[in-house]
């Protein structure tokens, strides 16, 4: 993603390859993530191979030729939490251990190889008999896996193993139920690229199959199930039978080599009994086409277990037809009157007479009766899912693409999405809830694969023309931005502005008076022009750039909102703003006309104070007309230190050519709760060169604000007694800039004695600590959390931050007395 452009004549459009961002696009588009725990095929690939409840040989700590019997707890990678049996319920002495590193093995090994099976002391009292006890509790014991114990895959995630190069067998689900050697090209997270064996050098046939597919198979299935080994129609006429077979014998004498292990298929979906007879008919969707519900029949029946579906098609002179293999849990087929009773369209077959199609007549006419509702699994509607919720899905015409999604429709377990981005567009897919071709937001990047963006705006350098994508969606400052500047518009897309729509450019004169709430340095940093282009585009581009050149953004967009009761004349664009890791939104009007816009930079100027040439249609070149120049920012500190309780930063009279226009005080407005954190830096370094003293933004947004303000006065009236008491600080130019606190006094914490050894604490030991310290109210997040003296130890910062939800100063509170107890820790009973 390097910000290059990519052409593609058959979309009509040119997308820009640029960082794409969940949190944001989320942010902008107003959407959530579908739940994680609704896409189970990707829960199941995460599992590490080992479950609570199995057992294992572990080495005793306190003597490492002796081993006893531990119990798995949880799993987190590769890092196992366990429990010697016999400590029952009690947690004390559970521990985490590293796979890779620690003496493990599974039940058995210590029998086998002569080793000293021996309880730890802790428990020792506890057992008067160790084998009967070990008989007791080994009884119907799960053993973790060996293989992923011992050997070349220790400590591997079991989704490793289907590495490059493995072979598997893939039945064929267009034509019949032979199978053949399919190689593993590519293992992204699961979903598997997929060679037949003999077209190592051509990709025409590659298929992408979740591992988990029911038509796949480890090596060796087809033996066992009594299928043929038989390459698919498709691929069989490019080589002869002598050749296909000599494959198949070479295949057979590298099966070790290339063999995976059988458990990992164990999760895999149970093909059940089917009662479907051929002739029957049905609605369906093709799975190579998933746009559309069509009357189908059944075509063959196979066995219990497989049967063939063809897609109705009346025209007598067809020459295709669209069949594939099914198995009573497939997705996509439903009983006749599905599509009525759910109000869907059912596509008539084509050559049906008549568009209104009638299920009864239809029957009647082809003399079949229709496949009970007794043939089709049962649907569910709890899965997680609801409308505007955003996942990634593949893209049905082109598997490799993976593709931003939005659920348009429910209907039982089955989900209409629209996909974004896509080379080519595409229609809305119809897809089960468990199919194995959707996955949860972040899953491409998780897995290192490349997420199509969604279409950017673009522009056409030589006219100069905006133009923004008919895609419904909300594009994000920087897409606009890079749009304006960078894109290229396809000509067979763009769309002719009209001349009065049409903005002229937009110059930012950084030399004039920047006014209390712009930052004078970021100014400077700002492109020279915006534009030209769509009015409303380029308008909201600026605003949004001078909102991220202010000291406080939150302040500017408060200035910039629109007055509800105020009579709109334009339209109203929605603008955020981030500030100390919090998210505002709000409704700004935009002129929509060229013969406005002059006027409109003039106005918007004013309201925040600024000169009103600091940016516009006209340039300066050298002196501003306003005579700006002579203005500084001092003249705004004495107000901040007088008016705290007031609207603060504007002093009687202000600018001599400004336009004084009385507003009403805006209402406190509710923030928006923030969910990402955002840890992109501004690439900005300079340091601010505002005079000293000058406002960083506004009261009345936060308690700390007026502090500082207040600060900000008395620090310039009384320089030299500061500089003689307090140590100077010196702060880059930036919005998280923390308020200095009027008198700093550095106190050394008192040296913490523990009665007893915090590793053994009880959740009531933790809480009780807690509420002797200044954090006390946070302890009842650790009574809820049952956190005990071992978790205690274990917190840092961002474990603090993230799961409990604390803002930075109670967190960093919290952490100093965490860190005060380790030390205690270290220093009292380590040794």
């Amino acid at each position: 993603m390097n910000g290059e452009q990519q052409h593609d004549a058959d979309a009509g459009s040119s997308v820009e390859e640029m960082e794409f961002s969940w949190d944001e696009y989320l942010e902008d588009t107003g959407a959530i993530a579908a739940p994680h725990g609704s896409f189970k095929h990707v829960d199941t690939s995460l599992q590490n191979g080992f479950a609570p409840g199995m057992k294992l040989e572990v080495a005793v700590k306190s003597d490492q030729n002796t081993y006893w019997v531990a119990t798995i707890i949880t799993t987190c990678g590769q890092l196992l939490l366990l429990r010697y049996d016999g400590y029952g319920e009690d947690r004390k002495a559970d521990f985490w251990c590293d796979i890779m590193t620690a003496d493990l093995h599974p039940i058995g090994w210590c029998e086998q190889n002569k080793k000293i099976l021996k309880a730890p002391e802790g428990i020792k009292d506890k057992i008067p008999d160790q084998e009967e006890f070990l008989q007791r509790v080994l009884k119907g014991a799960c053993s973790a896996p060996a293989n992923l114990l011992e050997g070349l895959h220790r400590g591997k995630n079991p989704l490793d193993l289907i590495a490059p190069g493995s072979r598997l067998e893939l039945q064929n689900v267009r034509d019949s139920l032979e199978a053949w050697i399919v190689n593993v090209v590519e293992n992204v997270g699961g979903r598997l690229k997929l060679r037949y064996e003999g077209l190592e050098d051509s990709d025409k046939f590659d298929q992408w199959l979740f591992y988990l597919d029911p038509f796949l198979h480890q090596v060796g299935w087809a033996a066992q199930h009594g299928y043929s080994l038989q390459p698919p129609l498709a691929i069989r006429s490019l080589k002869s039978e002598a050749d296909w077979q000599e494959i198949l014998k070479k295949v057979k004498e590298e099966e070790e080599e290339s063999s995976i292990p059988t458990d990992l298929f164990k999760d895999k979906p149970v093909i059940g009994v089917h009662s479907f007879s051929e002739g029957m008919k049905l609605e369906a969707v093709d799975p190579m086409a998933p746009f559309v519900i069509s009357p189908a029949t059944v075509l063959k029946v196979y066995n219990e277990k497989y049967f063939m579906i063809e897609i109705d098609d009346l025209r007598p002179d067809r020459t295709t037809s669209q069949s594939y293999i099914c198995h009573v849990n497939s997705a996509g087929i439903f009983p006749v009157q599905w599509s009525l009773k759910n109000g869907l369209h059912l596509i008539p077959p084509p050559g049906y007479p008549g568009q209104d199609f009638d299920w009864a007549d239809y029957l009647k006419q082809c003399g079949a009766e229709a496949a009970p509702q007794s043939c089709f699994p049962s649907l569910t509607s709890d899965h997680g899912f609801k409308e505007n919720m955003k996942l990634e899905a593949v893209n049905p015409v082109d598997p490799e693409e993976v593709c931003i999604a939005t659920v348009t429709k429910l209907k039982d377990s089955y989900l209409w999405l629209q996909l974004e981005g896509s080379k080519k567009p595409v229609p809305d897919c119809i897809v089960s809830v468990e199919s194995m071709n959707i996955f949860p937001v972040g899953w491409c990047e998780t897995n290192g694969y490349q997420l199509r963006p969604p279409r950017k705006a673009i522009v056409n350098k030589q006219k100069k023309i905006a133009v923004v994508q008919p895609e419904k969606q909300i594009l994000s400052s920087r897409t606009v931005h890079d749009g304006l500047k960078n894109q290229e518009m396809n000509s067979s897309d763009s769309v002719v502005i009209n001349g009065k729509y049409c903005c002229p450019k937009i110059y930012f004169n950084h030399r004039c008076f920047s006014g209390p709430y712009l930052n004078k340095g970021r100014i400077a940093e700002l492109p020279q022009s915006v534009g030209p282009g769509n009015c409303v585009l380029v308008l909201k581009e600026v605003l949004t750039l001078l909102i991220n050149a202010a000291y406080k953004p939150s302040r500017v967009l408060r200035e910039l909102q629109l007055d509800e009761k105020a009579a709109w004349h334009g339209h109203g664009e929605t603008l955020k703003a981030k500030y100390k890791g919090k998210s505002y939104r709000a409704t700004v009007e935009v002129v929509r006309t060229a013969d406005r816009v002059a006027d409109f930079c003039r106005k918007t100027c004013i309201k925040l104070e600024c000169c009103p040439n600091l940016f516009g249609p006209q340039m300066v070149l050298d002196k501003c007309s306003e005579n700006c120049s002579v203005l500084t920012k001092t003249k705004y500190t004495h107000y901040y230190g007088k008016r705290k309780n007031k609207r603060i930063g504007r002093p009687p009279g202000g600018h001599s050519n400004l336009e004084v226009a009385m507003k009403k005080p805006n209402k406190r407005r509710k923030r928006r709760k923030h969910f990402f954190v955002h840890k992109k830096k501004r690439s900005s370094a300079s340091v601010d060169n505002t005079p000293a003293g000058s406002p960083q933004g506004s009261g009345g947004e936060e308690e700390d604000d007026q502090d500082e303000s207040e600060l900000s006065h008395s620090l310039a009236q009384d320089r030299d007694k500061r500089k003689r008491k307090l140590r100077t600080f010196s702060f880059s130019d930036d919005e998280n800039k923390p308020p200095l606190p009027k008198d700093i006094k550095v106190e050394v914490a008192e040296k913490l004695q523990l009665d007893s050894n915090p590793l053994e604490w009880s959740v009531a030991d933790v809480v009780r600590f807690l509420k002797s310290t200044d954090c006390a109210p946070l302890a009842r997040i650790f009574l809820d959390q049952e956190i005990d003296g071992q978790a205690l130890l274990l917190l840092t910062l961002p474990t603090v931050q993230e799961c409990m939800d604390l803002k930075l100063g109670p967190a960093i509170k919290l952490c100093h007395h965490i860190e005060r107890v380790k030390l205690a820790f270290y220093q009292q009973f380590a040794n």
